[in-house]
């Protein structure tokens, strides 16, 4: 029966960012993505004197996204994270759709081009990694993977059979296939079965769960136990769930990869600033140059636009664009480097 008493009692709203937090949910958006969401918003509402959102509107989002490229001069990708973060707020969360910010100054999108290695120096840098994050490394430049493409990356879909990798929900939610480097067959192979040793010791234990995207864990109550969908890289430690506290066993963290991917480029002398999504670049660039077809070298890095391809080809032109420098039409003798 109704309590009589709460009857007339105002129902309570939920809290802004519950209400945030479920619309992600609902768009099945990664944890990634509700904290950079969240982080934005929260900066919003302390930059208007923490004004609840619904008194605000356009005139206050656009003064704040001029602030970050005005006074905080941002770059052009953190001001479209904000806006992205803020339209999200007002549609899905608030239900007041913002109409379009015609005061806005967008921050200016430099024109820059992607650090590539050469194969040469790609060898270097991974004769400074040993072990899984050899492994890892050598998956990101063999496969063109991103960072967390391999962090996610699952037993089930790598095929050995066939020689492929299937990235599952890679950027802009889509699917895809890449290749499977013929010389990480046997050091992956082994690695799995170092894994799988690691499995049957959790499920001893009482532990063996792993987390499944979209909540496929309630239409499959045996999948997260399952060894097809355990991490090809799992963390070392097992760690409670944040959301439910269930002891699972996640994937390594970024910084696993990320600061031996440093260390190898300090290691290995490389003078250019390279990270671990160098090596994507370079995947891509070396595709290009071995003679591989604009369109196939789109599809395996999972380009939307062949324009983002496109963009490697400024390496195959060796310097303003294939063109002789006409100092090296000159006949002169070669200036030697001596100490004056």
């Amino acid at each position: 029966m109704d309590d009589p008493a709460a009857a007339g009692r105002p129902v309570a709203r939920p809290r802004l960012l519950d209400q945030v937090r479920d619309a992600i949910a609902r768009h099945h958006y990664s944890r990634r993505t509700e904290e950079t969401y969240v982080h934005w918003i929260k900066r919003f509402i302390r930059f208007h004197g923490t004004r609840h959102p619904r008194e605000l509107g356009e005139t206050e989002v656009t003064a704040f996204l001029n602030h970050l490229a005005r006074d905080r001069d941002v770059a052009a990708s953190t001001q479209n994270q904000a806006l992205s973060a803020l339209l999200f707020l007002y549609k899905e969360a608030l239900n007041q759709p913002l109409a379009w910010l015609d005061g806005l100054e967008r921050a200016k999108r430099p024109a820059r081009l992607p650090t590539v290695l050469s194969v040469a120096e790609v060898g270097h840098l991974l004769a400074q990694i040993d072990g899984t994050r050899w492994l890892m490394a050598s998956l990101l430049y063999g496969a063109g993977l991103r960072l967390r493409e391999c962090l996610r990356l699952r037993v089930k879909d790598v095929d050995f059979d066939y020689r492929q990798i299937l990235v599952r929900d890679g950027k802009g939610a889509r699917d895809r296939v890449t290749m499977l480097p013929e010389s990480v067959i046997e050091p992956l192979k082994a690695h799995l079965v170092r894994v799988k040793v690691l499995h049957d010791k959790d499920l001893a234990d009482g532990f063996g769960e792993v987390e499944l995207p979209n909540a496929l864990s309630r239409k499959y109550p045996r999948a997260p136990y399952e060894w097809g969908w355990k991490f090809v890289f799992p963390s070392h430690k097992l760690s409670a769930d944040p959301d439910t506290g269930v002891i699972r066993r996640h994937h390594v963290y970024e910084n696993y990869l990320v600061r031996t991917v440093k260390r190898a480029v300090r290691a290995a002398g490389i003078a250019k600033h390279v990270s671990c999504h160098t090596l994507r670049h370079s995947f891509a660039t070396h595709l290009l140059q071995s003679g591989s077809d604009i369109r196939t070298v789109q599809e395996l890095p999972g380009h939307s636009d062949v324009s983002t391809t496109m963009i490697y080809t400024h390496v195959l032109n060796k310097g303003g664009r294939g063109v002789k420098s006409p100092l090296d039409r000159l006949e002169q003798p070669r200036a030697g480097y001596g100490v004056h």
